[in-house]
């Protein structure tokens, strides 16, 4: 019988998910206090533990030389940035992962981040709330925008889908060709350059790894027009936050809207309180169906998994 440790927060928060993981693997054990586990703490939770279903939980090279038992992780969630696959590899454990698994829940939140920046939803509401009605804030409408999605990935393909009835126009940079999907949905592959130049609305779709990571420097945020919005809802570390900040400020970025930091929480005051900035805590894919479909996927990858290798998809 496969012997399962559960981590993950939020799959233990899921009764449903509880009950059919039970039903699978009747020797599972829960992360039952539900929060965050020191490193000692971790290694205890999955000590004689076949498989491990993990979270935002990591391990490093010395805690799974104590954890000799432990051969599959299966991911609840789509970020691969805290997986070391040649770590795995070196040591026989197989990694269960299912892209694209909370795709539509992301989707959805850059939308709506999308028409919140352009009609200043934040700032409105925060007057209101101080006991102001500006009414003589004018904002802009998403449809017509030019919208341009650095990735075109799970995320980035739904986000395209979801903007068909708004009559943008729709630029996407990606270092794969996908081409088909390109011509069905009226998509131009655009360089880099392009998009950041040309984007009225600016979403980023991509992982973090070392050719992404502070990939949104000063320098790019600089050639962004002053009218642009930038979004994003995929990984910390990819925007240079504190070169965000003093764009926001000095008004040569219109909004931004943020739902993963380098850092979470984060601590930027001056940031989290600029009239122009909108953020969540990393909430894209915190909807009830996506954690259902995170949750079935990370059951399925005990069993259906692989070797992974640095280099290869999805670690490419």
């Amino acid at each position: 019988m496969t012997r399962v440790a559960i981590p993950s927060i939020s799959f233990c928060q899921t009764e449903i998910l509880r009950a059919e993981v039970l039903a699978r693997y009747p020797d599972t054990r829960f992360n039952e206090e539900q929060r965050r586990m020191r490193e000692d703490e971790l290694i205890v939770f999955l000590a004689d533990r076949d498989a491990a279903i993990m979270g935002l939980e990591n391990l490093t090279a010395e805690m799974l030389d104590q954890l000799p038992d432990l051969k599959i992780i299966s991911r609840m969630g789509v970020g691969l940035d805290n997986v070391d696959p040649g770590m795995l590899r070196d040591r026989g454990i197989r990694i269960g992962w299912k892209g694209g698994t909370n795709r539509r829940s992301v989707a959805e939140l850059m939308i709506a981040f999308s028409v919140c920046a352009l009609r200043h939803v934040g700032p409105l509401y925060a007057a209101m709330r101080d006991g102001e009605r500006p009414r003589h804030q004018m904002g802009r409408h998403l449809s017509g925008r030019v919208v341009g999605l650095h990735g075109c990935g799970n995320v980035g393909k739904d986000v395209v889908r979801l903007l068909q009835p708004w009559g943008c126009e729709i630029l996407v940079h990606d270092i794969r060709d996908y081409g088909d999907f390109y011509t069905e949905f009226g998509v131009q592959a655009v360089s880099m350059d392009e998009l950041v130049d040309r984007s009225e609305v600016l979403s980023l779709h991509i992982p973090l790894d070392d050719t992404t990571r502070g990939l949104y420097s000063a320098d790019v945020l600089d050639r962004m027009r002053d009218d642009a919005v930038l979004i994003n809802t995929c990984r910390g570390g990819i925007v240079d936050e504190i070169a965000l900040k003093e764009r926001l400020l000095d008004g040569r970025l219109a909004a931004a809207c943020i739902d993963a930091f380098t850092v979470e929480p984060p601590t930027d005051d001056e940031l989290l309180n600029a009239p122009n900035f909108l953020c969540t805590p990393h909430i894209g894919g915190s909807a009830a169906e996506a954690r259902l479909a995170m949750g079935r996927a990370a059951i399925d990858g005990i069993e259906d998994n692989f070797l992974p290798e640095p280099g290869i998809f999805p670690f490419a």
